[in-house]
C-alpha cells in the first residue's frame, strides 16, 4: 500500500464521514478506518470522486498514511479511546500524532499525553462542535496540546473550520487538555441555554396558551434580536415540523425525558473542584435528571398539588418580558462558563485567552450566538476581566433586563411552573452584586459546631470562639 493519504480518520460513522468529506473538499486526501465493514462501504460510496481510502484492516490503514502520520479519532469517549490507542501503538512511528476529536474527559487527555510522550508519540485533544452539518461544512474547533504539534495540523483545521467575517473558528488554545476542557464548558453552557429555552417554552405554552404555530412565530422573532443564536433558530424550526407518522406536530409526540452524555455533569463537577460557582449550569444538569424521572413525576402528579394558576400578564406582555428575561439569563450562563474557563486556566496552566475562546465560538458550534461578539469585545477591551457581568456593555444590559427576569420568575413561581435556571440566573446576579452576603453566619455556625475558625472584619488573623461558654 503506497503512503499517499495526508490524514487518517478512525471512526467513519456520520460525524467521521462528514469531517473527512469536509477535509477532502479542501484538498486533503484522507484514509478512513472502521471495524464495521458496512460503515466502510457507505464511506467509500458517498465519497464519490473524493480522494479517500476506506478499510477495516488497521495495517492497511496505517500504511496508507504519509509519514509522519496524523491519525484522528472520532470514537466514543472512555475505554474505547484507550483500546484504539493500544491497537495503534505497535503500528506507529516516532513523532506520529494521534488526535482525539471526541468528547473525552480532560483528565483522560492529560493522562494519554503523558503516557504516549514516553514512546515519542504525540497526542492532542481537540473539541469539535457543530453536529453533523457542522462537521460537513464547518465546525468550531477547540484544539489543545503542544503548540508545535498544533502547527502540524493547523492548516487542515483552519481549512475545515467555520468562518466568521473570514476568520476561522479555530485557534491554538493552550497546552495539555485545554481543548477538551473548553469543549466541556461549551457543552455546560449548551445545557444551560437549552434549559432556559425550555422554561420559556413551558411559560409560553401553559401560561400564555400559545399553540405551535404561534411558538414558531415567537421564536423566529426572538431570533431577530439580541437573542439571535443557533439554539433559538432551531427551536423556531422545531415548532413548525410535522410528524411523518401522524398528523400531529412532532414536538407533541416526543417524550419529555431529556438524555445526556455526561459533559454537563463534568462541567459541574470540575466547577465544584475549582470552587467556581456555576449555579445555572448546575440547575440545568439537575433538571435533565429530574426529567428522566418520568414515572415518578406522573405518580407524584396524582398526590402533590400546586397553586391555582392565574396568569396576570396578557399574551403579548409575557412574550416581551420573556425575551428580556431570556437575554438576562443567557448573559448569566455565558458569564459562568467564561469565569470557569478563567479559573481552570489558572489552575491547570492552560494560559487561555478568553477573547479567542469567544471568537471561535461565534460560528459553527451549538452555542454560537450574536452575544459572543459582545463577549469577545469585552475581553479585548479588558483581557483580565473577571466576569463579563461587570463589563460596561453587559452591566447595562443586565440592569435594563433584570426587572423582566424577576417578573417572569415570579410568574412561574406563583403559577407552579418550574423555572429553575431563570431563578438561578437571578440568584447568581444578586449574589455577585452584593458586597455583603450572610456567609458570616455560616462561618459562625461552622466554628460553633466544629471549631473551624473564622476571620474578622476589624482585624487580621484566624479566630476561634468557645461559643458554649457563658459570658460574664
Amino acid at each position: 500500500m503506497e503512503a499517499q493519504y495526508d490524514y487518517g480518520m478512525i471512526g467513519i460513522g456520520t460525524m467521521g464521514r462528514n469531517l473527512v468529506y469536509n477535509m477532502c473538499d479542501h484538498g486533503f486526501a484522507v484514509a478512513g478506518f472502521d471495524k464495521d465493514t458496512k460503515q466502510v462501504e457507505v464511506f467509500v460510496k458517498e465519497a464519490d470522486k473524493r480522494k479517500v481510502f476506506g478499510t477495516s484492516n488497521v495495517n492497511d490503514f496505517i500504511q496508507a498514511l504519509k509519514s509522519p502520520r496524523v491519525v484522528m479519532l472520532l470514537v466514543p469517549a472512555g475505554a474505547i479511546v484507550d483500546s484504539v490507542i493500544q491497537e495503534l501503538k505497535p503500528l506507529l512511528s516516532e513523532q506520529d500524532i494521534i488526535v482525539d476529536c471526541g468528547n473525552s474527559h480532560f483528565t483522560d487527555t492529560d493522562r494519554r499525553i503523558a503516557e504516549l510522550s514516553k514512546e515519542n508519540l504525540h497526542f492532542m485533544g481537540i473539541g469539535i462542535s457543530g453536529g453533523e452539518e457542522g462537521a460537513r461544512y464547518g465546525p468550531s474547533i477547540m484544539p489543545g496540546g503542544a503548540k508545535e504539534i498544533y502547527a502540524r495540523v493547523a492548516p487542515v483545521l483552519e481549512a475545515i473550520s467555520a468562518k466568521v467575517n473570514g476568520e476561522p473558528c479555530v485557534t491554538y488554545l493552550g497546552p495539555g487538555s485545554s481543548g477538551h476542557y473548553v469543549k466541556m464548558v461549551h457543552n455546560g453552557i449548551e445545557y444551560g441555554v437549552m434549559q432556559l429555552i425550555s422554561e420559556a417554552y413551558h411559560l409560553l405554552k401553559e401560561g400564555a396558551g400559545l399553540n405551535n404555530a404561534e411558538l414558531h412565530q415567537v421564536f423566529c422573532k426572538f431570533n431577530e434580536g439580541p437573542l439571535q443564536s443557533f439554539l433559538i433558530e432551531i427551536t423556531a424550526n422545531i415548532f413548525s415540523r410535522k410528524d411523518d407518522l401522524t398528523a400531529n406536530h412532532l414536538i407533541d409526540v416526543i417524550a419529555d425525558k431529556a438524555q445526556q452524555k455526561g459533559t454537563g455533569k463534568w462541567t459541574s463537577q470540575s466547577a465544584m473542584d475549582l470552587g467556581t460557582p456555576i449555579p445555572l449550569i448546575d440547575a440545568a444538569v439537575t433538571m435533565r435528571e429530574l426529567s428522566a424521572l418520568k414515572e415518578e413525576r406522573e405518580a407524584a402528579e396524582l398526590k402533590l398539588t400546586g397553586p391555582a394558576q392565574n396568569f396576570k400578564m396578557i399574551k403579548d406582555e409575557m412574550i416581551l418580558e420573556l425575551e428580556q428575561a431570556l437575554y438576562f439569563s443567557m448573559i448569566a450562563v455565558y458569564a459562568q462558563g467564561m469565569a470557569l474557563l478563567q479559573q481552570a486556566s489558572k489552575e491547570f496552566e492552560y494560559n487561555l485567552i478568553s477573547a479567542d475562546v469567544a471568537s471561535i465560538w461565534r460560528g459553527g458550534c451549538i452555542i454560537r450566538a450574536t452575544m459572543l461578539e459582545n463577549i469577545r469585545s469585552a475581553y479585548m477591551r479588558q483581557p483580565s476581566l473577571q466576569n463579563i457581568m461587570v463589563d460596561d456593555f453587559f452591566a447595562k444590559q443586565l440592569n435594563k433586563t433584570q426587572s423582566s427576569a424577576r417578573k417572569i420568575v415570579q410568574t412561574g413561581v406563583e403559577n407552579g411552573i418550574p423555572v429553575a435556571t431563570m431563578m438561578s440566573a437571578i440568584a447568581y446576579y444578586d449574589s455577585y452584586r452584593h458586597g455583603w452576603l450572610p456567609a458570616n453566619l455560616i462561618q459562625a455556625q461552622r466554628d460553633y459546631f466544629g471549631a473551624h475558625t473564622y476571620q474578622r472584619t476589624d482585624r487580621k488573623g484566624i479566630f476561634h470562639t468557645h461559643w458554649d461558654q457563658k459570658q460574664a
